[in-house]
């Protein structure tokens, strides 16, 4: 093997390495993969726009992607269903978001792929706990949500009904911490601890799509690569290691460029594309924002 052959070597293996490494930024747990304990079927494919206030003119109807597995109305229909109650969120569409957003950073190539992987692991360990927490028999009741939420029983009716412990983002917190599976001195491979990293991680996806939509400066449009390195930088990296900082850098150089995303997303032109992207952000921040509140109110945003 020549020189060159040993360096594309050395670059897959260091990118394999930073998969298992990005979303906890060290050595960690590792989990097998787990069977995923939801059934996810949305045929909601079109989607109206009724609550975009940004002004912008464009499609009020968002369509099936033809020919594509990443499908951007699916992500936003999970992301619409998300948002529930005064401030929390309905863990099932969350993790149904994130599967497709799972899909979006594979159609970015092999490369930021391996970040995926990562990712599926989280909500993996997720779905496997709201397995076993159903099938316990002290799991059979979960917690009264409309306690947890402090909504009117009129206005929800299933609010004041018993769900699963990992129903809702606010539930599963309730749950974990009254049968003390938060620990915050250690790692633990409980459901708050991992939803922590994919919120971190949410937030770098959000940042990104942003900046996509971005109006040019000085009539130049800066690359998908540049764009996701910055985001990066001012979200995830700031619970990386050095080496894990510097081995993004590589998986970034790899991404495709601007036109790319136009077909991923079955657009023709960038005002299309910062419509679309706008409303995926949009939908994004509302999940995070309610995600951020429930894990701050409960002092888990330095989980270990």
């Amino acid at each position: 093997m020549g020189v060159k052959g040993k360096a594309a070597a050395a670059i897959v293996v260091l990118l394999l390495f930073l998969g298992s490494l990005w979303i906890q930024g060290g050595l960690d747990y590792h989990w097998e993969p787990c069977l995923k304990g939801y059934n996810q079927v949305n045929t909601i494919h079109q989607l109206y726009n009724s609550s975009d206030g940004d002004g912008v003119k464009g499609p009020r109807i968002m369509e099936v992607c033809p020919g594509q597995t990443f499908q951007v109305s699916l992500l936003l229909s999970h992301l619409l269903a998300g948002p529930a109650y005064t401030s929390d969120v309905l863990m099932q569409p969350y993790l149904s978001s994130w599967d497709e957003l799972v899909k979006f950073m594979e159609a970015l190539g092999p490369m930021v792929g391996l970040i995926s992987k990562e990712i599926e692991s989280k909500t993996s360990i997720i779905r496997q706990l709201a397995l076993l927490a159903k099938e316990s028999p002290e799991a059979e009741l979960g917690p009264d949500i409309h306690s947890i939420n402090s909504v009117r029983t009129e206005n929800n009716p299933e609010g004041s009904q018993h769900a699963g412990a990992y129903h809702s983002v606010r539930s599963m917190i309730w749950v974990e911490l009254n049968r003390g599976l938060v620990d915050f001195n250690h790692q633990t491979d409980s459901g708050c601890r991992t939803l922590l990293r994919l919120h971190r991680a949410l937030l770098w996806l959000k940042l990104f799509l942003q900046k996509l939509a971005e109006t040019p400066v000085a009539g130049r449009l800066r690359s998908p690569s540049e764009l996701c390195r910055e985001a990066y930088q001012s979200t995830l990296a700031n619970h990386h290691t050095w080496f894990v900082r510097r081995a993004a850098e590589l998986a970034f150089i790899a991404m495709p460029e601007r036109a790319f995303f136009f077909k991923l997303v079955c657009v023709k032109s960038q005002e299309e594309l910062n419509t679309v992207l706008n409303r995926v952000a949009r939908a994004i921040g509302e999940v995070y924002d309610r995600t951020q509140r429930a894990l701050e109110e409960n002092n888990m945003l330095d989980l270990p």
